[in-house]
């Protein structure tokens, strides 16, 4: 039997199985960079049952939240499956569910009007208007790409993934200034989004800006990121709507679970609900 050593041509097999499932491009850079560090781990040792469960008490012990390492853990069973090694699959962490978010990566409303003040003041027109997209609509980060100025006359975006169409609709406030602005940088079709040299923004390049807004904006770093902006947007929409299956097809969520985790907050509002109790004498 051949050895299970991960190699460059089990990865880039592994990448062409997530390109033809259709994977979004984030969640294929991720599953690929999570398999990318077990492999430096193993340093060319034979992959294992074993080997994967003391990769994964190894992530404990570094510190990795339970959440993260089950992130990693289902890429590299992806992986696993991909090359037929199901019996080196390891089981996820068993999680108790929170129904509160860490207070420190909570963004609030107050925090995302210091944003837009921060990057108005700045002259960052693009930032901001960036930073109302995601927050409107509760779109992903990889989705920004999707924002095109034919969306924006019809009022609705498009988004194909994994055989299904997704349906981002977008307020008509939100259309005017974004056809407002794409006229002013002569942006006569396709994506609104772009570089200086014309291509669509990157991930990496929204997240940079996003953080270097944080001093002047006056809100901690570890609460602003992309993704943030759509767990506001779903927890603004929930105290509006208390609709969480109209909630869950807004964010293209499958299970209402998922969903649940979006409208957690860090616990003020149970807290003020149980002070009003006055059962304390």
């Amino acid at each position: 039997m051949d050895r299970r050593i991960i190699t460059k041509s089990e990865i880039a097999d592994f990448s062409e199985m997530l390109r033809r499932e259709e994977r979004s491009g984030g969640t294929a850079e991720k599953y690929m960079r999570d398999v990318r560090a077990l492999a430096l781990w193993l340093d060319g040792r034979e992959v294992s049952a074993d080997a994967v469960a003391a990769w994964k008490e190894e992530l404990l012990r570094s510190g990795y939240a339970p959440a993260t390492i089950n992130s990693m853990l289902s890429a590299v069973n992806s992986f696993l499956r991909c090359h037929g090694w199901n019996d080196c699959r390891t089981r996820f962490l068993r999680i108790q569910r929170r129904i509160f978010r860490s207070a420190e990566r909570e963004i609030t409303r107050d925090d995302y009007g210091r944003l837009l003040r921060a990057a108005s003041r700045s002259g960052r027109g693009r930032l901001e208007l960036l930073l109302e997209t995601i927050c409107a609509t509760g779109i992903r980060v990889s989705e920004v790409r999707e924002i095109t100025v034919e969306a924006a006359r019809r009022g609705v975006a498009e988004i194909y993934l994994k055989g299904k169409v997704r349906t981002i609709l977008l307020p008509g406030k939100l259309c005017r200034k974004l056809l407002k602005y794409a006229k002013k940088e002569k942006i006569a079709s396709g994506e609104i989004f772009l570089t200086r040299g014309g291509a669509g923004m990157s991930r990496q390049q929204i997240w940079r800006e996003m953080k270097r807004l944080c001093a002047a904006a006056g809100v901690a770093e570890s609460k602003v990121f992309p993704h943030n902006l759509r767990h506001l947007f779903a927890t603004v929409f929930y105290r509006a709507s208390h609709d969480i299956a109209l909630l869950a097809d807004l964010l293209g969520h499958s299970s209402i679970n998922t969903t649940r985790l979006y409208i957690a907050t860090a616990g003020a509002d149970h807290r003020r609900a149980i002070e009003r109790l006055g059962l304390i004498s």
